[in-house]
């Protein structure tokens, strides 16, 4: 063979081999003398260098077994070896039981800052206690279907989102990129009034603001969840929030989606103050037969939340009349903290321009089930029409008929997509069942990541199936020993019985001498 036209050398003896430019490979061939050919390629091993990315201030463990037995023993290991291991890499140790292995039925999850933390959350649970960082459940064995649900108006605080932004990079390039989108049609940039100094924001609470914020909190949300791998069998927004709903589904881009929430902001915006909204202790046909007996109000029902649980909306004067009206029969009231009389008559000045600003879009059919405000169930094409965003704005939100929407298509886990659990708690009363698992991504006044983490790790223990590869990927990690599975071995040999006494040939044995003897055979068959 002409090796010197071949680009590569078989080293004969040691050869020194420099770092240079490129990655270094080779082969590596072994011929057996029975015939096994085998040729491993190798390339050396990436450089790790030191990473300036902000770690997360809590990381979570997941262990998981074929039954109870095995996962209290898993416990046990891992509890022994961060006991040996206090200084060990966490977030590593995290990483390679997440991403490393099998998930079986039975789970267990843990959360925590460092290995000793582990060690006393699992002492704890070993001996009986509820420590709050740790959770076991059982999978089911049937695919878990979710749902996220966008929150709308009346959610938004200052400061929302800050933690997630300055610690999750997957969410801050999807906030930032919102805040890109919307710089030409907001008078200031979006981050900066959702994220002031001192945490004390006026302007978050002026409609312009407060719709594009929810949205684009709602969209990088989003977008972390789906990093992690949870793709939702569903979507449903509230008011605004099914704005969010619609671009997930497809059903516009985000560039336009986002133009359309800075209109509808701002459309909004314009209108006179004088109106309000109440929610109401009561279903939806008592409250239209209220209205009427107090004199045929010009109010709307905005919403329909629960069975128990309407919006009415209008002119504050005739709304204050209402809730005198209402009180006087004891039926329970609260004002809502809004700037205008959404979904109400009093939007109609501006509902032309909003229907002309929303044909400019790009309409697509929803790629996956969207429930609609206006009809409380699946609107398929009718959603991709400028026609029905203009209807959006003015009927009713029917809420609770969405969730019974979404219950029907076997949904039992619902995720809340926005800063608060405003729709779990309505959600609730809907679907009375304890077989739905509810879960916030946000929660005012809580640490963001704590909540979050939280809800992942309870989704994880219900059997929703978890990309953690995903999970780190903007995190670098690398593979660590950890303590093996416990196999719960068992004998299954098949016990060979004592043999049996040999009979006796002896004459007066009682016994045929042939009886307990192998004989042969001439293998000769005598037909006739």
């Amino acid at each position: 063979m002409a090796w010197e036209d071949v680009p590569a050398v078989i080293p004969t003896q040691r050869t020194p081999w420099p770092v240079g430019p490129r990655s270094r490979t080779a082969g590596v061939s072994s011929f057996g003398a029975s015939g096994t050919n085998a040729h491993v390629i190798l390339e050396e091993a990436p450089v790790l260098t030191e990473t300036t990315a902000v770690e997360r201030p809590l990381q979570l463990l997941t262990l998981s077994a074929k039954s109870e037995a095995a996962l209290a023993e898993i416990a046990v290991r891992f509890e022994a070896h961060f006991t040996a291991n206090p200084e060990s890499s966490l977030p590593d140790a995290c990483f390679t039981a997440n991403a490393g292995r099998t998930h079986f039925s039975h789970r267990l999850s843990v959360m925590a800052e460092g290995p000793v933390a582990v060690v006393e959350q699992l002492a704890a649970w070993r001996e009986g206690g509820a420590p709050g960082g740790v959770g076991t459940g059982v999978a089911s064995a049937s695919r878990l279907k979710v749902a996220f649900l966008f929150t709308g108006d009346g959610a938004q605080y200052a400061g929302m989102g800050r933690e997630l932004y300055a610690t999750q990079p997957t969410f801050r390039k999807a906030l930032e990129r919102c805040e890109e989108i919307l710089r030409p049609h907001l008078a200031q940039p979006l981050l900066a009034v959702m994220h002031p100094r001192g945490g004390v924001s006026s302007l978050l609470d002026e409609t312009p603001y407060i719709q594009p914020g929810l949205f684009a909190l709602a969209w990088a949300l989003c977008e972390l969840w789906r990093s992690w791998g949870i793709e939702p069998s569903a979507v449903m927004g509230h008011s605004v929030g099914e704005y969010v709903a619609a671009c997930v589904a497809g059903v516009f881009s985000l560039e336009d989606a986002l133009k359309l929430v800075a209109e509808r902001g701002r459309l909004m915006g314009s209108l006179p103050a004088g109106g309000g909204m109440c929610a109401v202790e009561a279903g939806e046909d008592w409250v239209r037969a209220e209205i009427e007996a107090a004199g045929g109000l010009e109010l709307s029902i905005a919403a329909i939340n629960g069975p128990h649980s309407v919006v009415v909306s209008g002119a504050e004067t005739e709304l204050v009349r209402l809730v005198e009206w209402l009180e006087a029969e004891g039926i329970r009231t609260e004002r809502l903290a809004v700037s205008h009389a959404f979904h109400s008559g009093l939007v109609d000045p501006i509902l032309d321009e909003l229907e002309e600003v929303a044909s400019r879009a790009s309409f697509a059919v929803p790629r996956i089930p969207l429930v609609s405000n206006l009809i409380g169930r699946e609107a398929g094409e009718a959603m991709a029409s400028a026609g029905y965003w203009r209807r959006q704005a003015r009927e009713a939100v029917r809420f609770a008929d969405g969730m019974r929407a979404l219950w029907a298509r076997d949904v039992r886990a619902f995720v809340e997509i926005g800063p608060s659990a405003t729709l779990l708690g309505m959600g609730r009363a809907c679907v009375a069942d304890d077989d739905a698992v509810w879960l916030p991504s946000l929660r005012k006044g809580r640490e963001e990541w704590r909540e979050l983490l939280t809800s992942l790790a309870t989704l994880y223990m219900r059997g929703g199936e978890v990309d953690w590869a995903g999970f780190d990927r903007d995190s670098p990690r690398r593979k660590v020993s950890l303590p093996t599975y416990p196999f719960q071995r068992e004998r299954h040999w098949i016990e060979t019985p004592a043999p049996a006494p040999r009979a006796s040939t002896e004459r007066g044995g009682g016994v045929h001498p042939l009886l307990g003897r192998r004989v042969g055979s001439d293998r000769q068959v005598i037909s006739k």
